[in-house]
């Protein structure tokens, strides 16, 4: 249960942070810069609890690299996804009565881009956080938040900058994108952690495989 809880909390203050920049606070670099230090410093204080994925497709990658129970497959995605819905509510609350114009990204493009960012933040979460020969490195979380804030810089504009199912969630529930785009997100990110794990199981030593016993965070090195 504290796994769950905490994949709760890290998702929850991710899309949190993501709403109330991307609504009312002005463009520029506010909000990657906020988005990937949320990120980081969520990712620091969940990880050693639940592996900090507060994304179901780093758990999908994390999970085909073997590193995740299949038990908590679900469970982590239910409590990702409910955090989403519940932090899209709180940002509602706080920036009620602000217009919000939808996105309207263009289905190449955002596909790619959205793939792209998603498969480089998997496979950066798999060598920074789960790879034998990172094990007990203090770089992680900044790695991790880097790659989010980086794609949001570079892709935003173009897609959205999701990189997240939970995210894509909460961005239609603010308006900030449309329904109609979801699938988009969906089909980009898992397809894209999908390849992340099948790359880095196929670069990594077999050993590197080795399932984690059942009460061992995702991102410890197997005792």
């Amino acid at each position: 249960m504290n796994k769950y809880i905490a994949e709760f909390i890290g998702t929850f203050f991710l899309i949190f942070t993501i709403g109330c920049t991307g609504i009312g606070a002005g463009a520029g670099v506010i909000a990657p810069l906020a988005i990937g230090a949320a990120l980081m410093v969520m990712v620091y204080a969940g990880g050693h609890i639940s592996g900090a994925h507060y994304n179901p497709a780093v758990t999908l990658g994390v999970w085909m690299r073997g590193r995740v129970n299949t038990a908590d497959v679900l469970p982590y995605i239910i409590s990702q996804l409910i955090a989403a819905v519940l932090a899209a509510g709180a940002v509602k609350v706080l920036r009620a009565g602000i217009v919000v114009a939808p996105i309207a990204p263009k289905i190449g493009p955002a596909l790619l881009a959205e793939f792209l960012f998603t498969f480089a933040l998997v496979y950066v979460v798999l060598n920074s956080a789960t790879a034998e020969g990172t094990s007990g490195n203090s770089f992680y979380g900044l790695a991790i938040g880097m790659t989010v804030m980086t794609g949001a810089f570079a892709v935003g504009d173009i897609s959205g900058g999701a990189f997240n199912p939970a995210v894509a969630i909460g961005i239609s529930i603010l308006g900030i994108s449309s329904w109609s785009n979801l699938w988009i997100y969906l089909l980009a990110t898992f397809v894209a952690a999908a390849i992340a794990a099948f790359v880095f199981n196929l670069i990594n030593p077999p050993a590197q495989t080795t399932p984690i016993a059942t009460d061992e965070p995702p991102y410890e090195t197997p005792r």
